[in-house]
């Protein structure tokens, strides 16, 4: 028996044709070619230059056929031939397609193979074979995706994910990414025919009158409210039939006057039955969301022994540190979930939730309070006091304390614990492997709404956006008033704007790396225009207040996290006994790795995946330190890394072509989050013309 099962998972996880490996999106590879006793003999086997290309978040490619497909430069998709990466074909797209990967569909007989991927907000589908565009899906090769929402098309400026949907028959299930602003459109679940691009069925995430969970929300909130999309993974058991969605919070992230109630379906996690749309069960992971904590990361597809007895399970990750895991046919928690008291919010008009669920197995992966005892050691004297007012003038009351009109500390933060691509298992053993980032936020609800940063962006971009969000309001776009720092002195400046002068306020919060982006931009403002302008913030509805605030991490003046180290882990979990078997640090800092000091993790500013495989290991990178790594499964000790020119990102994939066995990782070269400064010993920025697909053999 037990010799048919794992022959069964040996067939399941030996190709890589699908985002994550499988449908299931294990992240697991049964291939053992490469294992503990040889990774070390690792070496480049080809690589795939895309120099210039800055906007992809690492795509996982796909490999079928003999062929593998990735991102390519300009926009394009590109076949390569999957043993020695040489081109067979480039695709021209009009617009990004989806960022992070494809999705691949073939038919039984094999002779109809087709690319499944969005760009402009139009669902499109090639030729996998040639690279040519298939006109007969949708209208001449496409599908409107703004079309169908409930709102004017004209209205939706984006609705298209960065993360790829699940070909599931014939069907490709889709999430979307309307936006995380007020008046976004709603984040609909959708299924369109593979062949012909009809939309078979909708799942309301915000609902009609008449569905489940309407009383949740203020009448008639399907019209106006927003968010409560997957932008991030999805997973589906095809055995059974059911797909598993993790789904988004509602709009906007952190105030949700105008949208009072539980606010179903956000930020639950939702089975649904993958033919027909139909509702089965779900779990909603965080009440009334006022800390866009909204769970990202595929649910994992598993089977365990609980309390004596196989049980098919369902695992999900979250970005506040907590690990629920249920029965993936009933939706009963493995182990009791308590609803807990939390901190209540103290916004006028705010009607924060006055519990959240808390799971009392497994234990958390990532840290969850943030005190003046956890400031980051390897600042100066005057930093830690900088930081030790902040935090103790902060609302600092833990998990869930809600924003406010002052400081408001978050811990593990929006941009922390676990996110898209960060969560691999192993279906032999029960084992969940959890990559994880400890990067506590600073929140200030204000009337006036904020720019959201660039990715990638100068000096002179980061300080206009940071001049919107603090100065605009009384000097005006056009500065009036402000002497610019080569007039007044760049250190002069900076202390003005740190401690305030007259009627001018101060903003302490602000760090050197912001002042300095500040004083970057008043000093050259043509410089600091963006590539794309930021739409105006819609009117209230009714003279409603809308509170705003921004993104970001709390950072310390070196560009590390405020708070001390990990900065970065990697977790596993026994998910039959509930427990964690081992976490270490993931990661260095190559700053503080100089000085001698490896134990701190490295500082993600972005998200990187992981993938375990049957040879005993987990293959992952890590962006700020540019490199790729092989863990031992069993212990998390590194048996292998190799330092790249590029900044490895997304999920890696593994495959078998030709009897040998290959990992190959993307690369991108650039800052992601404009906190962390050109000059920081956060990270160690790579080549552009490095930028690329990496994959990695043992020699032939």
């Amino acid at each position: 028996m037990l010799s048919r099962i794992l022959l069964s998972v040996a067939a399941l996880y030996a190709t890589w044709s699908d985002y994550g490996g499988r449908a299931d999106s294990m992240q697991y590879s049964a291939l053992k070619q490469i294992d503990k006793s040889n990774v070390q003999r690792l070496e480049l086997a080809w690589s795939y230059r895309v120099p210039g290309t800055t906007s992809r978040f690492g795509a996982s490619p796909l490999i079928a056929g003999g062929m593998i497909y990735l991102h390519g430069a300009n926009n394009s998709l590109v076949a390569l031939d999957a043993a020695s990466g040489k081109p067979i074909w480039n695709h021209s797209v009009d617009g990004s397609p989806t960022d992070r990967g494809l999705n691949y569909w073939e038919s039984n007989d094999h002779s109809d193979r087709r690319l499944i991927f969005a760009a402009n907000s139009y669902l499109q589908e090639i030729n996998a074979t040639t690279g040519v565009t298939i006109n007969t899906f949708g209208n001449d090769g496409r599908v409107d995706l703004r079309q169908g929402l409930g709102r004017d098309p004209k209205t939706i400026r984006n609705i298209q994910s960065s993360t790829p949907g699940r070909v599931f028959e014939n069907l490709i299930i889709l999430g979307s990414a309307p936006g995380e602003g007020y008046g976004s459109a709603p984040g609909d679940i959708r299924a369109y025919d593979v062949l012909s691009g009809k939309l078979i069925w909708t799942f309301h995430t915000i609902p009609y009158p008449g569905e489940f969970g309407y009383e949740t929300w203020p009448k008639d909130a399907w019209k106006t409210g927003g968010g409560t999309n997957v932008w991030g993974e999805m997973s589906i058991d095809e055995k059974r039939g059911v797909a598993y969605f993790p789904v988004g919070s509602p709009t906007y992230d952190f105030y949700g006057a105008d949208r009072v109630g539980q606010n179903l379906f956000g930020d639950c996690l939702l089975a649904l039955d993958a033919r027909t749309g139909k509702r089965l069960w779900h779990f909603q992971l965080v009440h009334h969301d006022l800390w866009d904590y909204d769970p990202t990361a595929a649910p994992k597809l598993l089977t365990v022994r609980h309390n004596g007895k196989p049980v098919d399970v369902v695992a999900e990750p979250t970005k506040f540190g907590f690990v629920y895991v249920f029965n993936r046919v009933t939706g009963e928690p493995l182990w009791p979930i308590e609803e807990r008291p939390v901190p209540k919010s103290d916004v006028p008009g705010e009607q924060s939730w006055p519990t959240q669920p808390f799971p009392t197995a497994p234990p958390p992966f990532a840290r969850q309070k943030f005190t003046v005892d956890d400031i980051n050691p390897y600042v100066d004297a005057k930093e830690k006091e900088r930081l030790r007012k902040i935090l103790l003038n902060a609302r600092n009351e833990g998990l869930f304390t809600p924003p406010a009109m002052r400081d408001t500390i978050d811990m593990p933060g929006e941009l922390g614990g676990n996110n898209w691509g960060g969560s691999a298992a192993d279906p032999e053993s029960g084992m969940l492997f959890v990559r994880s980032a400890n990067a506590p936020t600073l929140h200030k609800l204000s009337l006036h709404p904020p720019r959201r940063r660039l990715m990638g962006a100068t000096p002179e971009q980061q300080g206009h956006a940071l001049f919107s969000e603090r100065c605009e309001g009384c000097h005006g776009a056009n500065r009036n008033g402000v002497v610019p720092p080569k007039v007044l002195g760049l250190e002069k400046f900076k202390a003005t704007v740190s401690g305030g002068q007259g009627e001018m306020p101060a903003f302490p919060d602000l760090s050197p790396q912001d002042l300095s982006a500040l004083a970057a931009y008043v000093g050259n403002p043509a410089a600091g225009a963006f590539s794309q302008a930021p739409q105006p913030a819609s009117p209230p509805p009714n003279g409603q207040v809308r509170y705003y605030t921004p993104y970001g991490t709390l950072n310390a003046d070196n560009g590390l996290p405020a708070i001390g180290p990990p900065w970065s882990t990697l977790t596993a979990y026994d998910l039959n006994a509930g427990t964690i078997r081992w976490q270490v640090p993931l990661g260095i800092v190559p700053g503080l790795a100089a000085k001698g000091i490896t134990n701190t993790g490295s500082y993600h500013p972005t998200r990187n995946g992981l993938v375990a495989t049957a040879g005993g290991l987990i293959f992952v990178g890590t962006w700020s330190d540019r490199t790729v790594r092989a863990y031992d499964k069993d212990t998390g000790k590194v048996l292998w890394e190799k330092e790249l020119e590029s900044n490895p990102e997304g999920i890696p994939a593994v495959y078998e072509q030709n009897g040998r066995q290959y990992v190959v990782f993307a690369a991108r070269t650039g800052r992601v989050f404009d906190n962390i400064g050109a000059d920081s010993i956060a990270w160690k920025p790579g080549k552009p013309e490095a930028q690329g697909y990496y994959a990695f053999a043992l020699p032939k």
